[in-house]
């Protein structure tokens, strides 16, 4: 068993106008000194392999598969580590 964190970002050349939106509001919050956001996602997955290879497969290609979208998302494997 394996755990595993996957973040998932909206590709730098995307317009991002939820990360835009949270940017005003920390100026209007008092926050002025943000001078950028980009939101994204975070996936806690538990996850059965033999080794971390296969895991960081398994990974990589639910990645592609499903969590993350290819034409307009990045992701990366941010943590892995055996589980209970």
């Amino acid at each position: 068993m394996f755990k595993a964190m996957v973040h998932v970002t909206l590709k730098r050349d995307v317009l991002d106008p939820q990360g835009k939106a949270i940017q005003s509001a920390c100026r209007s919050l008092g926050f002025p000194s943000v001078q950028s956001v980009r939101q994204g996602k975070l996936f806690e997955l538990e996850l059965e392999a033999r080794d971390e290879a296969q895991a960081r497969a398994v990974l990589r290609d639910l990645c592609e598969k499903l969590l993350a979208s290819p034409v307009i998302e990045d992701y990366a494997i941010v943590g892995i580590e055996p589980g209970a």
